[in-house]
């Protein structure tokens, strides 16, 4: 005898009705939920995960697609996961390590149904290839890409970008320099561009050997105050920096070098995280946990056929010491 035989045996109620109960289904009244619940739990019945997966047709599990997890990604990761949660969903977390081939191990999972869909943090994969695999299941990005395919809840970062921008050359500083992130990215194009706008709008010195790309981490900071300060040439009098992590690099050796902040050079950063409160460090605040809240309330909009929950967003200047 199966355990649903056994358990509707006992409780004298038919097994589509105990199988209503395992499925959370609303056709069934309180006291006979009651009845059924109390004879499993008396049972020590477990139900069968995969089976109750079947039988809903869905895993009840998203998949998030990452080249690696890093400071930066770590509040997204963090808020997905809880809100993924709280609607009884769990979180695989794929790391690929800039490997296309491992990357689109998470996309081959979708197809075959091991998970209902995609959040991508980061990807090196063709995007025409992953806009694929849209017809297996919804995929939605916190990178910006021009793919209709995938939804993207990422935010514009020239308009964060040019906050900060605004705010030094209301401080009086003109000479800038930039540490821009993956050059390949969106989010850095679209950074540029606001450098761009600005220094034509007030006419400002522009040196190409100043804003170099690839700049991530606080050891990258560290090393470009140094290539910056200790050229013979004219200096930048402001940073305007990838992430805090970078500003706090920057910080940290300018304060070496004896360099006076922000009389001497400025520093802003990105993100407003707690690095930058910590060490006061001027940042973009950059609302990362309800773009990961808004990236899962559009899946499951798409998983439930309803309309998705989404909050507006914007990005906001906090200043503090280094500038």
């Amino acid at each position: 005898m199966s355990n649903l035989d056994q358990i509707a045996k006992l409780s004298g109620f038919s097994k589509a009705t105990v199988s209503r109960v395992l499925n959370d289904s609303p056709h069934v009244s309180q006291s006979t939920r009651e009845i059924i619940l109390k004879i499993m739990e008396e049972l020590d019945y477990v139900p069968n995960g995969n089976a109750i997966s079947l039988s809903k047709g869905q895993t009840q599990q998203i998949g998030m697609v990452t080249e690696g997890i890093n400071e930066v990604m770590l509040p997204f990761l963090n808020s997905f996961v809880e809100t993924a949660s709280r609607h009884g969903y769990q979180t695989i977390i794929y790391t690929s390590g800039g490997d296309p081939a491992k990357e689109l191990q998470a996309f081959e999972d979708m197809r075959r149904k091991r998970v209902d869909a995609l959040v991508i943090s980061t990807c090196v994969n063709d995007l025409a290839l992953l806009g694929s695999y849209c017809k297996y299941g919804p995929i939605v990005s916190w990178q910006r890409m021009e793919l209709p395919e995938i939804q993207s809840v990422a935010m514009n970062q020239y308009d964060g970008y040019m906050l900060g921008l605004e705010h030094v050359i209301g401080q009086g500083y003109r000479r800038i320099a930039n540490a821009f992130g993956r050059p390949a990215s969106m989010n850095t194009s679209g950074r540029m561009q606001a450098f761009q706008d600005i220094a034509r709008k007030y006419d400002l010195p522009v040196h190409p050997e100043w804003s170099p790309t690839g700049i991530y981490s606080i050891r990258q900071g560290e090393q470009l105050v140094r290539e910056l300060l200790l050229n013979t040439g004219e200096c930048p009098d402001v940073i305007l920096c990838a992430n805090d992590l970078v500003a706090a690099g920057v910080l940290n050796e300018a304060r070496r070098l004896k360099v006076k902040v922000p009389e001497e050079l400025a520093v802003v950063g990105f993100d407003n995280t707690e690095l930058a409160h910590t060490l006061g460090i001027t940042s973009i605040y950059n609302p990362i946990a309800a773009q990961a809240q808004n990236a899962f309330h559009l899946i499951l909009g798409r998983l439930k056929d309803t309309e998705a929950e989404q909050q507006q967003l914007q990005y906001q200047l906090v200043k503090r010491s280094t500038t």
